[in-house]
């Protein structure tokens, strides 16, 4: 799915929210070059949502939806069990695209670890039929899980493990999964047929806790050769990939990544600052494969660190914890990462386990014995989603 694909509900003069002024933190928001968790549709309409002091769910506050500068939806925040309910007060737009809800979501999942579901209720008195078709829609999109009616009103069920699996607020173009399925044969191995390769950046992220943003983008820049040159030649990188050489030999090595077709190459960033490389491939053309009984969309990693000014604890955790975010949420038909570090990397070993990783057992490549590690979709996005 991408956001460029999104449905846009029709409008509609009779139930439109009457006009409201527009605040200045909305003009204000509208010049800022990147709003967190802010959500452009196809139709080009900018969504986001704002609290009084900031884009943060608070209980006894209200949370506004903003589409462009005219806001569109108010919800007042309160704390229910394990998680909090977002009521909609009057006026509000009954024609809103079920996608402009995920800023608000992101206002509570984004922020509150410890929330682990939403329930987002719309007063249903005068338009029953209409707001029964929009939790229906919202349930089918993917923006929640499920929808019950109360006490004249339509609740919106999500939780956060939902809430992490839609991609609209995160991927920045198509995802792998919008080809029809088809079958080739490459080398005697029979797989999908696989999307062709991303361009520009493909994913990006806003880390609260962290003050940055986090975003993967394709080799494609001038100066990315140089800076993957540098960092295969250091003496921590190189003890793993034994990749060391020329300029030229590096530039070699990543046309030939670019030319084959079951392997993506990246850049990871902070801030638009790259400080690491990652190759994500299809596991079951990969090598890998034979020891993992590789399923048709499983998929696995490689990657090296080569900032040291990124290496703290807390940016560990984002970077891992997003790449495996990207990678499932680039095809949904993705249920497994798999992966294949050199056995004495046990310290990378263990903290991948601390990620949700299963380790699965040991085995011989030609060139090292390597452990067989496994994130599995419904354990990460149970337990381990991005935070």
């Amino acid at each position: 799915m991408s956001i460029a694909m999104t449905a846009h509900a029709k409008t509609s003069n009779a139930t439109a929210a009457p006009a409201a002024p527009v605040a200045p933190a909305a003009l204000d928001a509208l010049d800022a070059p990147d709003i967190p968790y802010a959500l452009t549709l196809s139709d080009g309409r900018r969504y986001h949502a704002s609290g009084p002091d900031d884009a943060v769910a608070r209980a006894g506050q209200d949370l506004t939806l903003w589409c462009d500068a005219r806001p569109v939806a108010v919800f007042r925040v309160s704390e229910a069990d394990d998680g909090m309910m977002l009521q909609a007060t009057a006026p509000h737009d009954g024609h809103l695209p079920v996608q402009a809800l995920l800023p608000v979501l992101a206002a509570v999942f984004c922020h509150h670890k410890a929330c682990r579901h939403a329930s987002v209720v719309w007063p249903v008195a005068q338009f029953e039929a209409l707001h029964t078709t929009w939790v229906v829609g919202a349930v089918r999109d993917g923006v929640g899980e499920r929808f019950s009616q109360t006490d004249g009103a339509q609740v919106l069920h999500v939780s956060r493990q939902t809430f992490w699996q839609h991609p609209a607020l995160w991927l920045r173009g198509p995802s792998s999964a919008g080809m029809a399925q088809q079958y080739v044969v490459t080398q005697g191995k029979r797989h999908a047929l696989r999307a062709p390769k991303p361009v520009g950046e493909v994913y990006r992220r806003h880390i609260a806790r962290l003050g940055t943003h986090f975003s993967l983008r394709a080799i494609d820049q001038p100066g990315d050769v140089e800076r993957f040159h540098e960092w295969m030649n250091l003496d921590s990188v190189a003890h793993f990939w034994e990749q060391t050489g020329t300029l030229e030999e590096h530039a070699e090595y990543l046309k030939k990544m670019h030319d084959d077709p079951h392997t993506v190459t990246l850049f990871a960033c902070f801030d638009d600052e790259p400080f690491a490389y990652f190759e994500v491939y299809w596991a079951k053309e990969d090598r890998i494969a034979p020891f993992c009984d590789a399923a048709d969309y499983d998929r696995g990693f490689h990657l090296l660190v080569g900032s040291t000014r990124f290496r703290s604890p807390g940016r560990t955790e984002a970077w891992l914890r997003s790449i495996i975010h990207y990678i499932f949420l680039d095809d949904p038909r993705t249920q497994r990462i798999v992966g294949e570090p050199r056995i004495d990397h046990d310290r990378w070993i263990a903290y991948m386990q601390g990620q949700g990783a299963a380790r699965l057992r040991e085995f011989d490549f030609p060139h090292k014995r390597a452990v067989l590690i496994a994130f599995e979709r419904q354990t990460i996005f149970e337990q381990y989603a991005p935070w």
